[in-house]
């Protein structure tokens, strides 16, 4: 059973979770694009949640989250937390603690320019995308730099839309 759980509904999951727990079928909860914002402490909710708490985590729920953000929160959120606690290590350690609870991370990082003119050519040939080779890596390469920024995501991104322009459907 498949469930997607909406930020601004964190709070309701021990709820949710107290439900799941005399399911017979296994649950993923899925939250897309999680990140919390300056004063926003439901954080310490889903990381009690993460953790199990008491009672523990029912064996038959996983959470998955997506997020732009490696530690969840904004970079400055964490700087001035340093910056104004009294102990600043113990105040940082217990925001980027968070991220530590998931188990996988996938990053999507920068890559070279020749990298990401790989990636875009592979989704192309993977898909029957067929645009001339040139016309490709010259259009993926403002693609990138009118974004900036070169990574899979991306090369992704940019295949999506040709992929749009010659109305393929991708997948």
């Amino acid at each position: 059973m498949l469930v997607e759980v909406h930020r601004e509904d964190l709070a309701s999951l021990p709820r949710l979770l107290a439900r799941l727990r005399g399911e017979i079928r296994r649950c993923l909860l899925f939250c897309d694009d999680l990140s919390f914002d300056g004063g926003d402490a439901s954080y310490k909710a889903l990381k009690a949640v993460l953790e199990g708490g008491i009672e523990g985590r029912p064996a038959n729920v996983l959470f998955y989250a997506t997020s732009n953000r490696r530690h969840l929160m904004p970079r400055e959120m964490i700087e001035n937390e340093r910056s104004t606690a009294i102990n600043p290590a113990e105040s940082v350690e217990e925001k980027v603690s968070l991220s530590d609870r998931f188990g996988l991370w996938l990053g999507f990082h920068g890559i070279d320019q020749e990298t990401y003119v790989g990636i875009v050519e592979g989704y192309a040939r993977r898909f029957s995308l067929a645009l001339p080779a040139e016309t490709l890596r010259s259009e993926a390469i403002a693609w990138a730099q009118e974004r900036g920024a070169r990574s899979g995501r991306v090369a992704w991104q940019y295949i999506q839309d040709v992929a749009g322009r010659v109305g393929r459907r991708l997948g």
